[in-house]
């Protein structure tokens, strides 16, 4: 699967390792930014992700 358009958290520093995302129909890919294209890449479904990203905004992660 081809992932396009990858990007990383506006607030992520210029040179800091963090994470990425690309997207290709009903799928989204994560990678290591610091990997680049040699990265691993995970690969979820739309829905699994979007569960995920309400859960962080709702504080399920929070220390």
């Amino acid at each position: 699967m081809e992932f396009t358009d990858w990007r990383k958290s506006a607030r992520s520093e210029q040179n800091a390792n963090c994470v990425e995302i690309g997207f290709a129909p009903c799928r989204i890919g994560i990678r290591d930014t610091k990997l680049g294209e040699g990265s691993p890449i995970l690969d979820i479904d739309r829905a699994a992700f979007a569960a995920f990203v309400r859960l962080v905004q709702d504080g399920a992660f929070d220390s």
